[in-house]
């Protein structure tokens, strides 16, 4: 039952990466460069996501979504809170270097106008 829902899961990110469901579902005009920005992070998130080990991204999204603390992670997997470290900190490092240039501008800011006009 648990390896069916982790394949469902699996499915479901890589899915969202594809760009076949989306999330967003408002077709009005306000926000509309938002909300394109945060469908392709959705994707490109779900795609981290999907290519995370299975005890990596239960381990994260108990922690993330479901607010747990460590020790309360390690008890609903069974496993010990260094392991539960250990899985946060890999998951973290792997979904940083995939989403990196999300955290950057996507248009020049001022002191990189400066610099190329110099």
């Amino acid at each position: 039952m648990l390896r069916g829902h982790h394949r469902t899961e699996v499915r479901r990110f890589r899915a969202l990466a594809k760009g076949e469901a989306d999330p967003i579902a408002q077709h009005d005009a306000d926000g509309v460069l938002d909300r394109v920005a945060a469908g392709q992070a959705g994707r490109r998130l779900a795609a981290a996501l999907a290519r995370l080990s299975t005890g990596e991204r239960d381990t994260l999204l108990l922690f993330a979504w479901q607010d747990l603390g460590y020790g309360e992670i390690a008890v609903a997997l069974g496993i010990p809170i260094g392991t539960v470290r250990s899985r946060l900190n890999s998951a973290r490092k792997r979904l940083r270097s995939a989403l990196a240039d999300l955290a950057r501008p996507s248009f020049p800011t001022s002191t990189q106008k400066r610099i190329q006009h110099e």
